[in-house]
């Protein structure tokens, strides 16, 4: 199989450099100055185990490839917010012996959020969810940084909306002989949105900083728990904090890397590159949106979302929200709310 990487930034550089490194056949999607990078100095990938430089072929679009293979695979990592442009540019694409990547190919939604695997089922017929623990970095163009050890990271594989096949397999196969751990979970939904809650914290910390502290950790326990209420109103199962740290256990330890300064998440990422785009709505916003859905209030993931999409549209850098201030607004949101 051949593996086509759409969205090659942190967390689809490093997969990308990682089956690379096994012998895999990878293309790597990418555009502006990232995408220059990759074609003039390859992939710039920092692991705890070394740095490696991967050569791959780096595109912008399918039409530099030609007609697409049958035996390819696309994973898209690009943010939710990019998904619907990367999947009419990419579904359009043609097959070698007929037909169109939408219909002949399978796409694997390696995102965060849920909401990347129902836009593209609208226009693939064959959609796979994965959840993603894997932490990783990118701030400049052509490099990346992934600090998991034993294992890069962990990956559990599923079609959407349920079930498995024997593209799970294949797929969690290579990935286990790439330093990942891959499960095939029938359930893969349970899995993504036990991540969708852990992924609440993305916001607040693009906006006020690390999550350090009784005070930061105390107001992220209420985030999570506003998005835990919500899932539960609407009948969504969601893995069990417990479950994840029985599967994870010491199998992901972050450890420092040479020249490399330990940053923070992907919302943090995406204020740091000043990228002008953020991917709260799809995370704090999931959970706004399914609580207006279901009736059940969810002023801090409502506020996290419009803090971060400020930061964002105006360019401010990660962290310049002091804390204190962002606690104050927490307890006016909440009390708006109990006054309505």
């Amino acid at each position: 199989m051949r593996y086509i990487i759409i969205g090659a930034g942190a967390i689809g550089g490093a997969i990308g450099g990682r089956l690379a490194g096994s012998g895999h056949d990878v293309v790597l999607v990418a555009r502006g100055a990232h995408l220059a990078a990759l074609r003039q100095h390859g992939l710039r990938l920092t692991v705890p185990d070394g740095e490696f430089t991967h050569r791959l072929p780096a595109v912008e679009t399918p039409d530099e490839l030609g007609e697409l293979r049958p035996d390819d695979v696309l994973l898209l990592a690009v943010k939710t917010q990019h998904t619907e442009e990367a999947l009419r540019l990419w579904g359009r694409a043609p097959v070698a012996g007929g037909g169109t990547a939408a219909e002949q190919l399978p796409l694997l939604c390696a995102q965060n959020g849920v909401e990347s695997t129902r836009i593209a089922l609208r226009v693939f017929r064959r959609v796979y969810g994965v959840c993603v623990w894997l932490p990783a970095t990118h701030l400049e163009p052509g490099t990346v940084s992934a600090a998991g050890a034993p294992l890069t990271g962990i990956l559990h594989i599923g079609r959407y909306p349920h079930g498995t096949d024997e593209t799970a397999r294949a797929v969690a196969a290579d990935l286990e002989a790439s330093h990942f751990e891959a499960p095939v979970a029938a359930d893969v939904e349970r899995w993504r949105y036990a991540k969708l809650l852990a992924n609440l914290g993305n916001a607040l910390e693009a906006v006020a900083g690390p999550l350090e502290g009784d005070d930061a950790t105390a107001l992220f326990a209420r985030v999570r728990a506003e998005g835990a209420a919500v899932l539960d109103a609407a009948g969504l199962a969601h893995v069990s904090e417990e479950e994840q740290r029985a599967v994870r256990g010491d199998k992901i330890a972050q450890l420092p890397l040479p020249g490399v300064p330990r940053g923070g998440g992907s919302s943090w990422q995406s204020l740091t590159r000043a990228a002008g785009t953020i991917e709260t709505d799809y995370l704090n916003g999931e959970i706004a949106l399914l609580g207006r859905l279901h009736g059940v209030p969810t002023p801090l993931n409502e506020l996290l979302q419009r803090l971060a999409d400020r930061f964002a549209a105006e360019r401010r850098p990660p962290g310049s929200l002091p804390l204190p201030d962002l606690l104050r607004l927490a307890d006016e949101a909440v009390a708006s709310v109990r006054e309505q």
